[in-house]
């Protein structure tokens, strides 16, 4: 395991999310034919859903067999079911509910309306990541996590300066009071995160040069959680011209 760092850089946005969606669908065809499934960690951002949906656009996208993919999220909002800001709702509108995957490979978290806490809502969540155990730690084995970043660095639900971010025992988070609205979510925890055989960070725009700068210096991730982030074997970040405005030069792969 090399546990490599690299960034990969786009000319702009649309070009970003037109080449990371190539990219997994070519890896997940590839990590298919070794595998028996395949355990994919999505997140709601702008650049994510625009992933998806030219992941559902790409004449290659029946090329993969979903019935042997199975998708989780890195976090969610604590909002009803049907709200619009759901990163799952989001994700299902942008792709599946264009592809031929069985319900029970997608995994939601639940709903506020579900009829439970947030609390108890976290604790079924990691009860479906035990379930699911295949890996070590009694986790899946994250084969591809997607991690969006915000301006100040937060990743998945974890933000800066908060308790969650230093969780080193639960798989999944509360959180109250989250600086972002809405004012709670639910959040996989940095360990789970990092569990992952593949990290790929997607970042857009110059309000993320100065974060993506920090967090590839080696910024402590209690201040800037995202990076914390590494996965087991890679960690990609994919940045459009704006984003990496701050990077040195010697940390950029050939553009892509």
């Amino acid at each position: 395991m090399t546990n490599e760092r690299r960034v990969l850089v786009a000319a702009d946005g649309d070009a970003l999310a037109a080449s990371i969606a190539a990219r997994f669908l070519t890896k997940t065809v590839d990590l298919l034919d070794e595998l028996e499934f395949v355990n994919v960690v999505l997140e709601g951002g702008r650049v994510a859903i625009k992933v998806l949906e030219n992941i559902n656009s790409s004449p290659a996208r029946d090329s993969v067999d979903w019935s042997r993919v199975h998708f989780w999220w890195g976090d969610e909002r604590w909002v009803p079911a049907d709200d619009p800001e759901r990163n799952d709702g989001k994700a299902r509108r942008a792709l599946l509910d264009h592809i031929e995957i069985p319900a029970e490979n997608v995994h939601n978290y639940p709903a506020s309306d579900s009829g439970i806490d947030l609390d108890e809502a976290a604790r079924v969540y990691a009860a479906a990541l035990a379930e699911f155990g295949n890996g070590e730690n009694g986790l899946p084995r994250f084969d591809i996590t997607f991690l969006g970043v915000g301006p100040d660095g937060h990743t998945a639900s974890l933000f800066p300066d908060r308790a969650e971010v230093l969780e080193r025992e639960a798989t999944v988070v509360a959180v109250r009071n989250s600086p972002k609205p809405p004012a709670e979510r639910l959040s996989l925890t940095r360990h789970v995160i990092n569990s992952s055989q593949r990290i790929w960070v997607e970042l857009s725009g110059a309000d993320k040069a100065s974060v993506l700068g920090l967090a590839l210096a080696g910024a402590a991730y209690s201040e800037v959680p995202i990076a914390g982030m590494k996965g087991r074997k890679r960690t990609v970040f994919f940045v459009d011209k704006e984003a990496a405005s701050e990077v040195p030069e010697n940390l950029i792969a050939p553009t892509y």
